[in-house]
């Protein structure tokens, strides 16, 4: 059923079970019940209730208020329970309602006929073993087939037919050369039908036909070919089997020969070659793709254009998650193009400025002083001294006219310490510059400016229409559009047109003529220009002297504008360029005007006291260039690997541990081989202790499988269901190994154990992994209810101190165990007991991520327990001690049978209180549920709409903030926690998986 149609009946209260089977297919995580307790103590950090309650309340979150006056609809709402609700309302609860006749109701342990509740809980558990078995036979004989066909293969292939396929050696490039011609895709054509070829690729995509026949889609930079790999005559089945198990990415040398294709349209759709096919006959493996890929080359293939277009619902890999990726974003035929582009952009402004009588120079990067502005300038220390990283190489320039080059030119880097986070800013990028002596105008550097632009724009057009139309694909624009005489615009009369037409600044303002324009206002002039004059590349001349650095000429009519000029490609900036000042005390004059240091260019200006010829010079950004004549969006990608204000982000500092000896980052075998060296991983319980949150503590309970690094020792949680791997909490390691432990987890839990991952109730860093290295989607219902112990917040809470005031008046009273010194064993049997008791007054379903195990990990838990005047113990705590960054967790607190009202007020707020004066300065109740959907990455549209109007809903309907509303009042704070799944990784079976693993049914 539908987000729509289920919120919908949310709304309207009809019954959900009158939807066909076909509404099903796209049910959202509904609260994702994540870590949201329902008031059962089982959860993280969770407050209980004490038994007799309404399944809603609990002595401490809710005022004790009669519910026994409902409707008959409403009582039969609320007794199923929040997750049966929750599985009602959208129709994912798919067990038989039918009454089963008393001779085949199965009995309990206690012999007793089983309730529905029990049955159902029977019926699920039977089919998890069921599913679990049967996943394991299949891994087995998985498992037995391949060594099977390699025990077959050694015995019945003759030497020269094993060596036909397999891995190739790794140092296997000094031996014999054959001088063998390794072949170009790009040259395959009709001729060469029947010709052998030998060539280097990757494997882009594998899709097994049947156990005789495979196709492979391999890539070579921009083309790709379809192979093919039939079993016949030499390629035995052994041959087939191996080859069919290669991993996408993997580079592989292909034998083969070429045929035309016998595809029934007469074509091959899925490559860049149409009409030719290779039939594979030998193939190596040269290397080996050996951790998880956040994404295929093959999925980044699709563009979110080409997707809108097309609709087949694959995935779009975001900009994000190709960036955090980027070697692999860089193998897709569209950044292929790109860079091949960019690299004869620069080959063609050699060439047209080396025929223009141009040498090209090389100058230094280091600088002893700022070329523009000290505001933009990266420092760096220079042997204890200050030293600059070049804006440009202008002034180098400048030098070289003066030492008579005469005319000049550089491609190098440029760095600007500009904190500027647009699609169009870089801080380290490459400048096209040159510099050349004027004759008899300053239009002589603007002439030669404009030629080489076209130069470039003919011989781009010319030599890469292939590549073109290729990110075309990707990035659909019209060609650029120029003119054989380009239009030059007084910076002046532009303003006027942009006033004229209407447009006005971000404060409703017309534009200064003396002043710069914006990069909204550039946009919005290209728009206005292309309509009048039909051209994509055009100049703007005179700019104002206030937006200009001081090297440049004054117009010598008007001293207010200078003789500047930029260039312009689809409505924005390119080239900044004019005369510069060459007589020496004019340029002294015009520094100490700008308050700039002549002193502190003294090599500089010597250029000039020695005498300098006039001359004037522009700089192309050259990134900024392609990315325009490309129409790509963000310079981002026309950069192979971008520098901006967000680039080396600060790693996150190592922390003192709590057990130096279980480090992930200096692990106890570091530098030998564990296995060998007979060296246990690190324990599970000093990994939470060291790197630990509140949810990594469920790993602790026997559902939780963990997955263990070999080569650091971090740790994943997760718990098989429903053929998903429900993983939650953050990895147990350094922040700084999360994304080589999450590739490892997740190549694991999707090539050996063939499961579906689903990861709940992850931080921020994680969250941030998950979503720009691979791709993930993310949103967040949840968040961690933390407070700050010693500002003792409750103090001041009125409802809170009065509640406590009344447990003192009935004589409670507060034990305390701190850590390493836990209860007794005559007050432990007292303690479960008592808890027992607790158990058995359970009502309704429960929603958990821990059973209630208070002495589990006893080496990191603290106890508090109350006794009332009777000696009898009324309210029991625990508290977990977690990772130095994360304090401590109230694991449980429980509001024991016959417990007087404010008892667990009084104790929660005791134990706060004890870990304070201890110098904690961070707790967390675990999770809570929040009262809103926040979309996180990669999730946008109307799924957000519809996600969070259904969350709305039933968070109303379940009242499932009720409990992050009282932490509130104990000074509790929200830090989110992420739900995240890889795309289309999360649908109705997800949903139902994500709920069976939080709900629990007590009276079993």
């Amino acid at each position: 059923m539908s987000l729509k149609k289920a919120l919908g009946r949310i709304r309207a209260g009809s019954n959900p079970s009158s939807d066909d089977e076909g509404s099903r297919n796209r049910s959202p995580v509904i609260g994702s019940p994540a870590r949201r307790s329902f008031d059962n103590p089982r959860q993280s950090g969770d407050i209980g209730r004490r038994s007799g309650d309404s399944p809603r309340l609990s002595g401490l979150l809710h005022p004790k208020t009669d519910e026994s006056v409902q409707s008959n609809s409403s009582s039969h709402r609320h007794s199923l329970g929040p997750i049966r609700s929750v599985k009602t309302l959208l129709n994912l609860d798919h067990h038989d309602e039918e009454e089963l006749s008393d001779s085949s109701v199965p009995l309990n342990r206690d012999g007793t006929k089983m309730s529905k509740n029990q049955q159902r809980k029977h019926e699920r558990q039977a089919d998890q073993e069921a599913r679990k078995k049967e996943i394991e036979e299949k891994e087995e004989a998985s498992r037995q087939r391949q060594q099977e066909m390699e025990e077959r293969a050694e015995k019945e292939l003759s030497p020269e037919d094993k060596a036909l396929y397999g891995v190739l050696p790794v140092n296997s490039y000094a031996g014999k050369w054959t001088h063998e011609k390794r072949a170009n895709l790009r040259d395959v054509s009709n001729s060469d039908v029947g010709q052998e070829v030998v060539f280097r690729a990757r494997v882009h995509h594998i899709r097994k036909v049947s156990a005789k026949l495979a196709f492979f889609l391999l890539r070579q930079q921009t083309t790709t070919i379809q192979g093919v790999l039939q079993e016949h005559g030499r390629v035995s089945p052994f041959f087939l089997y191996w080859a069919e198990h290669l991993d996408v990415e993997d580079v592989v040398v292909v034998r083969g020969v070429t045929q035309e294709p016998k595809a029934k349209q007469g074509e091959i759709i899925g490559a860049t070659i149409h009409n030719i096919e290779i039939s594979i006959h030998e193939l190596h493996v040269e290397a080996h793709v050996d951790e998880a890929l956040p994404f295929s080359v093959h999925e980044a293939e699709v563009s979110e254009a080409k997707e809108e277009h097309e609709k087949t619902g694959r995935v779009v890999v975001s900009d994000r998650a190709r960036l955090a990726s980027r070697v692999l974003d860089l193998r897709t035929t569209a950044s292929q193009g790109i860079f091949r582009i960019q690299s004869g952009m620069c080959n063609l402004f050699r060439t047209y400025l080396d025929s223009q009588g141009f040498i090209e120079i090389h100058t230094p990067k280091l600088q002893g002083g700022a070329t523009e502005s000290g505001a933009s300038v990266f420092k760096v220390d220079y042997f204890g001294r200050p030293a600059f990283l070049a804006q440009s190489p202008q002034l180098a320039k400048q030098m070289s006219i003066s030492a008579d080059f005469g005319r000049v030119y550089e491609i190098g880097p440029v760095f600007r310490a500009e904190n500027s986070n647009t699609h169009r800013h870089l801080t380290e990028f490459t400048g096209m510059d040159l510099e050349m002596a004027i004759d008899e105008h300053y239009h002589e550097v603007l002439d030669m400016l404009d030629h080489t632009f076209k130069f470039i724009f003919k011989g781009v057009y010319e030599r890469y229409r292939h590549e073109i139309d290729t990110i075309k694909e990707f990035f659909p624009h019209e060609d650029l559009a120029w003119l054989d005489e380009t239009p030059r615009i007084p910076f002046a009369q532009a303003i006027r047109m942009l006033n004229e037409s209407g447009y006005r600044d971000e404060k409703g303002e017309k534009l200064d003529e003396n002043e710069d324009i914006g990069t909204k206002d550039e946009i919005a002039l290209g728009r206005l220009i292309k309509e009048k004059y039909k051209t994509d590349f055009y100049v703007l001349d005179k700019f104002p002297a206030s937006a200009r650095p001081f090297y440049t000429m004054p117009d010598p009519e008007d001293p207010t504008v200078t003789n500047s000029f930029d260039i312009f490609l689809r409505g924005q900036e390119i080239l900044s360029g004019a005369q510069r000042i060459h007589d020496a005390k004019t340029l002294t004059e015009k520094m100490e005007k700008m308050k700039v240091d002549p002193k502190s260019m003294e090599e500089y200006m010597q250029g000039f006291e020695w005498g300098a010829p006039p001359h004037g010079g522009g700089g192309i950004g050259m990134e900024r260039m392609l990315m325009l004549l490309l129409a790509l969006g963000d310079i981002r990608h026309a950069t192979m690997y971008p520098r901006d204000p967000k680039s080396f982000p600060t790693r996150p500092p190592v922390k003192a541990l709590r057990h130096p000896e279980a480090s992930t980052m200096d692990p106890p075998w570091h530098g030998t081989d564990r296995a060998a060296a007979h060296v246990d991983l690190q324990p599970l319980e000093k990994l939470i202790a060291n790197y630990g949150d509140a949810s990594n503590t469920s790993w602790l309970e026997p559902r939780i499988q963990v997955w263990r690094d070999e080569h650091t020792g971090a740790a994943v949680g997760f718990c098989p269901m429903d053929h998903f791997a429900i993983t939650v909490g953050d990895p147990l390691c350094h922040v700084s190994q999360y994304t080589k432990t999450m590739a490892g987890y997740l190549r694991y839990i999707t090539k050996e154990r063939r499961l579906k991952p689903l990861w709940l109730l992850v931080g921020a860093d994680a969250e941030e992994v998950l979503a720009t290295r691979f791709n993930w989607r993310t949103f967040s219902v949840a968040a961690e209810q933390r407070l700050d112990p010693s500002t003792n917040a409750a103090a001041h809470e009125h409802d809170v101190q009065r509640k406590i005031r009344h447990a003192e008046k009935e004589g409670v009273k507060v034990q305390d165990y701190p850590i390493d010194s836990p209860p007794p064993e005559d007050t432990r049997k007292k303690i479960d007991g008592r808890v027992q008791d607790w158990l058995k007054n359970r009502k309704g379903k429960q929603v958990h991520l821990t059973d209630v195990h208070p002495w589990q990990d006893i080496e990191h838990r603290q106890y508090h327990t109350a006794t009332d005047k009777d000696g009898q113990i009324v309210c029991f705590v625990v508290m977990a001690q977690l990772s130095p960054d994360h304090g401590w967790q109230v694991k449980f607190a429980l509001d024991l049978p016959g417990a007087p009202s404010g008892s667990i007020e009084m104790i929660v707020t005791h134990a706060l209180k004890f870990i304070a004066q201890n110098g904690a300065t961070n707790v967390t109740f675990g999770g809570g549920a929040t009262s809103q959907f926040r979309p996180g990455h990669n999730l946008k549209g109307a799924r957000v709409k519809v996600l969070s109007k259904a969350y709305h809903a039933i968070a109303t309907e379940l009242h499932l903030t009720n409990k992050s509303e009282f932490r509130e009042k104990l000074g509790a704070k929200e830090d989110p926690v992420y739900v995240c799944y890889p795309p289309h990784g999360l649908g109705p079976s997800g949903v139902k998986a994500i709920m069976n693993f939080f709900e629990d049914d007590p009276s079993n």
